[in-house]
C-alpha cells in the first residue's frame, strides 16, 4: 500500500514524511510532490492507496486534484490538511468523498489514528473488490448477524438470565458454528475517558483506537474474540471462546497489557473486570453477574478484578469515617488535612475488599451533608453555592471510581473553604454586592435576589451588609437608583417616566415620592434645574 504526501510547504512534507513511522502502518512507499501536476504525474504511474493533501497551493488546489481523481474513477482514501476551517471547503471535500478535513497544525497522535482508518477503509476496499465472488457479501452478513447474536444476548441478560434452551434456538436460527459446551469468558473493559484524552469530545475516533488497541493485544493461541461491543458508555464487553482450559494467568497478563495501552496510547485510565467462564449454554447468567458487578464495585483505575475472588454484597453494613473529626479540621480550615484523611478512609476501606458502590454513596452522602452544614453555619447556601457544570460533572462521575469520588470531595471541600474565606471578609462581600446593585439598579432587587449572587442567607448577608456600610440593602438599593436616575436626568433627553423606568420603578408616583424623600424636590424639578 502506498501513500501520496502533497503540499506546496517542503517542511510541511518533510515532516510528514519523516515523522510518521509508515512502516508500521503497513505503507511500503512514500511519494511526495509539491503542486497538483506533479501529484498527477505521480498518480498516472504508480498505484496510490492514500493521499494527504493540502487544499491551497499556487498551482492548484487540492480539491481539484481529488475532482480528477474521481473522475477517474480511483478509490483513493484523502486527507485534507488545511489553515482554514472554512465550511465551503469541507463542503465540496465531502462532495468528492475525502476520507477526512484536517486542521493544521497538525497533531501527529491524531493524524497517525486519522491515517489508520483511512488505511482500514482502503483495505475493506480492496477486499470487497476481490472477494465480491468469492461471497465476501455473505461473510459480512454472518459477521453482522454474530455481532447481533451477542448484542442480544447481553442485553437479554441485563433483567433476566436466557434458558440454555433460548441460547441454543438461537444458535440453530442464525446458523451459528457453536456448541452449547464450548467454553466461553465475558471480560468487561472501562475506560475513564473524563480528563482530557480524546474519548471525552472526539468518541468516534476513541473508539477506532481502542477497538484497534484490543485487536492486537487479545490475539492468542488459547482463544479466540467472538465479539467486542460497547454495552455502555465507555464500557466495552468482549467475548472469549477458549480451545482449552480458561487461563486465569494468561488474561491477567493480557489485561496488564491493556491497561498499559490504554494510558499510554488512548491517554485515559482503565480497569478489567475478568467474568466467570463457563459453557455456552450458561453464558446468559455468567453475563448478568459480571454486568452486576460492574455495577456493584466502586471500581479502582487501572486495577484488574476477576468475578471468581467475589465482591461485597451491595447491601453491606456502612461504617462510616471519623465525622467529628472531619467536621474539625472543616472547622480550623484545614482542608488538605481533611483530604488526607478523607483519602485514608478510602484506602483503608477498599484494602478490606472490594469496595461497594452503595457503600461509597452513603459515604458520599455523609461528606455532602457534613460540608453542607458547614456553609450553613456559616450563612452560606450551600445549594447556590455548587450549581456549577463542573460541580454536576463531577457529581456524575463521583461513582465511577474511587479516584472519581476523591475528585468530587476534593472540588467540595475546596469550594467550601474557599468561599468561607471570601465569606467571612464582610468588605470584601459588601463591596462586591455594591457593584452588583450598580451595575443592575434597573432590575428587580430584592435581598433575596442579592443574597443569590454571594450564596449567603439574605438575613446573613443583610446584618453583614449594614454592619459593614452603615446602611441597610433596601436604603442603598434606592441611594444607588435616585443617583442613577439624576445621572440620567442631567445628561439625557429621556423623559422622567422613562428614567423611572429604567432605574427600576414601574410605578411613576412612588418614584417621585422617593426622590423627593432622597433629594427634597421632585424629578420633573431636578430635570429643569440641572444645576441642582
Amino acid at each position: 500500500m502506498n501513500v501520496l504526501l502533497v503540499d506546496d510547504d517542503y517542511f510541511v512534507v518533510t515532516a510528514l514524511e519523516k515523522k510518521i513511522d509508515w512502516p508500521s502502518l503497513g505503507i511500503e512507499a512514500v511519494y511526495t510532490a509539491h503542486n497538483v501536476a506533479q501529484a498527477r504525474d505521480i498518480m498516472t504511474n504508480h498505484p496510490i492507496h492514500i493521499l494527504i493533501s493540502d487544499i491551497e497551493m499556487p498551482q492548484g488546489s487540492g480539491l481539484e486534484l481529488l475532482a480528477w481523481i474521481r473522475e477517474e474513477k480511483d478509490s483513493v482514501q484523502a486527507i485534507f490538511l488545511t489553515n482554514y476551517a472554512d465550511f465551503n471547503y469541507a463542503q465540496k471535500a465531502i462532495e468528492l468523498r475525502s476520507f477526512e478535513y484536517f486542521l493544521k497544525p497538525i497533531q501527529f497522535d491524531k493524524l497517525v489514528l486519522i491515517i489508520r482508518k483511512a488505511i482500514e477503509q482502503a483495505k475493506e476496499q480492496q477486499k470487497q473488490e476481490k472477494a465480491i465472488q468469492e461471497g465476501y457479501y455473505w461473510q459480512r452478513n454472518q459477521a453482522k448477524i454474530l455481532e447481533h447474536f451477542w448484542r442480544k444476548l447481553i442485553s437479554c441478560s441485563v433483567s433476566v438470565p436466557l434458558k440454555p434452551a433460548e441460547v441454543s434456538r438461537s444458535v440453530d436460527e442464525q446458523h451459528l458454528s457453536y456448541g452449547m459446551n464450548d467454553l466461553v469468558q465475558p471480560v468487561l473493559f472501562n475506560l475513564f475517558p473524563h480528563d482530557g484524552s480524546m474519548g471525552f469530545d472526539e468518541k468516534n475516533l476513541f473508539d477506532f483506537a481502542l477497538q484497534n488497541v484490543l485487536s492486537e493485544l487479545f490475539q492468542h493461541p488459547q482463544f479466540t474474540v467472538e465479539t467486542v461491543l460497547e454495552y455502555s458508555l465507555h464500557n466495552w464487553i468482549a467475548v472469549l471462546k477458549w480451545a482449552q482450559a480458561p487461563d486465569a494467568e494468561t488474561l491477567d497478563e493480557l489485561c496488564a497489557s491493556f491497561i498499559q495501552q490504554a494510558n499510554r496510547v488512548l491517554k485515559c485510565d482503565a480497569c478489567c473486570i475478568v467474568g466467570m467462564s463457563g459453557t455456552l449454554e450458561s453464558i446468559s447468567p455468567i453475563t448478568r453477574q459480571l454486568l452486576q458487578l460492574n455495577s456493584d464495585i466502586a471500581k479502582r483505575r487501572n486495577q484488574i478484578f476477576f468475578a471468581e475472588h467475589g465482591h461485597r454484597r451491595a447491601d453491606e453494613a456502612y461504617s462510616p469515617p471519623n465525622l467529628a473529626r472531619l467536621e474539625e479540621l472543616l472547622e480550623r480550615n484545614l482542608p488538605n488535612e481533611l483530604m488526607h484523611e478523607i483519602t485514608k478512609y478510602l484506602n483503608d476501606y477498599s484494602q478490606q475488599n472490594h469496595f461497594a458502590t452503595s457503600v461509597l454513596g452513603l459515604f458520599r452522602l455523609d461528606m455532602m451533608q457534613l460540608v453542607y452544614a458547614f456553609l450553613k453555619s456559616k450563612g452560606i447556601q450551600a445549594h447556590q453555592l455548587y450549581t456549577s457544570k463542573a460541580n454536576e460533572r463531577l457529581l456524575a462521575q463521583s461513582l465511577n471510581s474511587i479516584e472519581d469520588m476523591e475528585a468530587y470531595l476534593r472540588y467540595l471541600v475546596h469550594t467550601a473553604m474557599s468561599y468561607r474565606d471570601f465569606a467571612e471578609q464582610p468588605k470584601s462581600v459588601a463591596e462586591e454586592i455594591k457593584l452588583y446593585i450598580h451595575a443592575h439598579y434597573g432590575e428587580d432587587l430584592t435581598r433575596l435576589s442579592l443574597a443569590e449572587v454571594v450564596y449567603l442567607h439574605p438575613d446573613y448577608l443583610a446584618r453583614l451588609f449594614k454592619k459593614e456600610t452603615g446602611v441597610s440593602l433596601g436604603t442603598y438599593v434606592i441611594r444607588a437608583r435616585i443617583e442613577a436616575a439624576k445621572q440620567l436626568l442631567r445628561t439625557t433627553q429621556l423623559s422622567v417616566f422613562t428614567v423611572a423606568k429604567k432605574v427600576g420603578y414601574a410605578n411613576y408616583s412612588y418614584f417621585a415620592k422617593v426622590f423627593k424623600q432622597e433629594s427634597g424636590i421632585t424629578p420633573i424639578e431636578y430635570k429643569q434645574d440641572k444645576t441642582t
